[in-house]
């Protein structure tokens, strides 16, 4: 039965939804209730056997790249990682119709990635994905066929660059992944650098105060390094999720989507009890860096901000080439090192999905590795 409410000029909306037959509900007014009824009726009986009447088929019809991902992203909830990868593609391909999208085009773009933007390899990979997902989305709900699927049909290691990709470009971009841990000395300085609360600046020097408070920056750095979290886990965080009294910290909105349970060791444990204001609520941030809601352009914005605060500190601190995700190989490193947890512990605490990806990031020292052996 549709549903209906009256509005306060007297006037009756209906609504009427069919699922597998209807793509979105019908929304229709009427002036009385008994006109609503009798054609609430007739359009019923016709939805029953199957029938959508020609005034409320769907007319529009999706035909370019860019109207795909906008559907897409209104009604799939794709990941953070695969709309940024869309959002690229859509300023430069969103006019391309979608009958367009074969296995020429597909090798051309790839090609024009690698010659012409000399885009590295994991990159490209994160497009052609991204955008295989939007299609295969589009594909189920009718706005396009594709018999051979070029996004799904391209040979192993299309990414990596070939001599003749070399040629053209001048280079040939390789996936880099990043090693850097932190050296004796290093962590000691960055805490003095925090604590002394200035950095220098060319005009004036910067203040570690207000938004850029000093004990702040300490304890999100200290937790990063403590518990492996991301940088936006930790900006994000509200006193709710962290009981002191289990030892743990609850993030219920992450990179990968899942939720997870972090265990604070007894340095991270006493660093948020130092820092927690006697005053703060439970639905306080626990942080002061992230200022206004926290949509897709806010978090990035501050993700942004504390990231070339912190490498401003690092380099204050002699320690070159260290960004603060880095804390988090750091940190992953360490439970390898110092713990006799399991990689399928370990992968509960930090969050991977993969083996392959926590791997990325157990940077283990050969020396430490040296002390293990006869």
């Amino acid at each position: 039965m549709a549903g209906k409410k009256q509005f306060p000029n007297g006037t009756w909306q209906y609504v009427f939804k069919k699922a597998g037959l209807l793509a979105k509900p019908i929304y229709l007014t009427f002036a009385t209730e008994e006109e609503g009824d009798e054609y609430a009726k007739r359009l019923e009986a016709l939805l029953a056997r199957g029938i959508v009447p020609t005034e409320h088929q769907r007319t529009e019809k999706i035909m370019t790249i860019a109207e795909l991902v906008r559907e897409y992203e209104r009604d799939a909830h794709p990941s953070p990682k695969d709309r940024g990868s869309l959002n690229t593609i859509v300023p430069i391909h969103g006019y391309l119709p979608l009958t367009e999208i074969n296995a020429a085009w597909v090798d051309n773009w790839i090609q024009t990635m690698k010659r012409i933007d000399k885009v590295a390899p994991t990159t490209i990979q994160a497009k052609v994905g991204a955008l295989a997902r939007c299609t295969d989305w589009g594909m189920r709900k009718g706005f396009l066929t594709m018999p051979d699927h070029a996004l799904r049909s391209l040979p192993n290691g299309y990414a990596q660059y070939t001599k003749a990709d070399e040629a053209a470009a001048g280079v040939a971009r390789e996936d880099t992944e990043r090693d850097r841990r932190l050296e004796p000395g290093e962590w000691e300085k960055i805490l003095e650098v925090i604590a002394a609360g200035v950095l220098p600046r060319k005009q004036r020097p910067l203040l570690l105060e207000g938004r850029r408070d000093k004990a702040a920056l300490k304890c999100i750095a200290v937790l990063a390094v403590e518990s492996a979290m991301r940088l936006r886990e930790l900006f994000t965080l509200t006193w709710s999720q962290v009981d002191m009294t289990r030892k743990t910290v609850f993030l219920d909105k992450t990179k990968n989507g899942d939720k997870r349970q972090v265990p604070l060791s007894s340095v991270a444990q006493a660093e948020l009890a130092a820092f927690r204001p006697a005053d703060a609520g439970p639905d306080a941030l626990v942080f002061p860096f992230l200022e206004g809601e926290g949509t897709p352009r806010v978090l990035h914005a501050t993700t942004d901000f504390l990231s070339k605060l912190f490498i401003e500190i690092f380099e204050l601190a002699g320690a070159e080439d260290l960004g603060f995700h880095d804390l988090r190989h750091e940190a992953t490193s360490r439970l390898f090192e110092r713990t006799k947890l399991t990689d399928t512990q370990i992968m509960k605490i930090t969050g991977h999905k993969s083996q392959r990806m926590l791997m990325r990031y157990a940077n283990l020292r050969g020396s430490t590795l040296a002390d293990a052996l006869w």
